[in-house]
């Protein structure tokens, strides 16, 4: 966020002043969701000012390269987000979000802006490929943007009663019953670089459904930890349908617990962190 660039930059370069130490800059995303005058040349003076980045999708790479910031880089996945603590049962997590057990859920989970896409998700909802598998939408997050637009689109499709919205920030404590709760998490991003959510679904060893943006796709394997989709309604729809319809749960949830392991660990973090700490010392020994 080009905000709070000035006052991370100038931190920074404080400290070099004082201590010779390296810093690096984790990045999720250097490109801001909403323009912001000023925002390139912002976040590029928070940029130069430190020794290298983690960047965590390929996504994120290119945008540091197209910025010109040509500085010691490394390519690590998100980690798992374990701070949400341990799944409840499924039965605990539907009875205190008062849902039926006898429903299959889907969740729509985090703040909600233009670019992640609930409205295609809302229309991929109303699809007749989905009428039979007696789904419920749990939308659970807080609105960023005016929430009518959402609401009317779910009337008019009929879909009042098939969509639950929380309409507030989910507190930290009732994480882990959404995603208990919830069979498949979908992600219907218009764009990205990727998102933590992903992590979050992997931690209660959640399926996703995302769609082909961004690096997205590079922390979900097609057919074994869920799918990744075209922009479009009707390839989302059959997604979800074969989820259900085959049975892949199980399946799904074990394969994410072998990728957890390999791919999302912290200590794969920590490990390609001390790796890039040592390549930007042994480059400024060279100078």
């Amino acid at each position: 966020m080009p905000f709070f660039a000035p006052a991370l930059g100038s931190i920074i370069r404080g400290v070099k002043r004082r201590i010779n130490t390296t810093v690096i800059g984790v990045l999720h995303n250097i490109k801001p969701h909403e323009t912001m005058i000023g925002g390139k040349w912002l976040n590029k003076y928070f940029l130069k000012s430190c020794d290298g980045f983690i960047t965590m999708s390929s996504a994120v790479q290119d945008e540091l390269e197209n910025l010109g910031i040509n500085k010691p880089a490394k390519q690590i996945p998100h980690p798992v987000y374990d701070i949400f603590g341990e799944s409840v049962s499924r039965k605990d997590a539907i009875d205190y979000l008062d849902l039926d057990t006898e429903q299959n859920h889907l969740l729509f989970f985090g703040i909600i802006r233009s670019y992640k896409g609930l409205d295609l998700l809302i229309e991929t909802f109303s699809s007749p490929r989905l009428s039979h598998l007696n789904l419920k939408l749990l939308v659970a997050g807080e609105f960023y943007e005016n929430e009518k637009k959402y609401l009317d689109m779910a009337e008019e499709r009929g879909l009042g009663e098939k969509i639950v919205f929380t309409r507030s920030f989910v507190p930290r404590e009732e994480v882990s019953c959404y995603f208990a709760a919830s069979d498949l998490v979908v992600l219907p991003y218009l764009s990205a670089t990727q998102s933590g959510v992903t992590q979050i679904a992997y931690h209660f060893n959640k399926p996703v459904v995302v769609t082909n943006v961004g690096g997205l796709k590079e922390v979900v394997s097609h057919g074994v930890t869920g799918y990744v989709c075209e922009k479009d309604p009707d390839e989302i729809a059959a997604a979800i349908a074969d989820f259900f319809e085959n049975n892949r749960e199980a399946e799904f949830a074990e394969n994410i617990r072998s990728e957890k392991k390999r791919r999302f660990s912290w200590d794969s973090m920590a490990r390609g962190i001390e790796d890039l700490t040592a390549e930007i010392t042994g480059l400024s020994k060279m100078l």
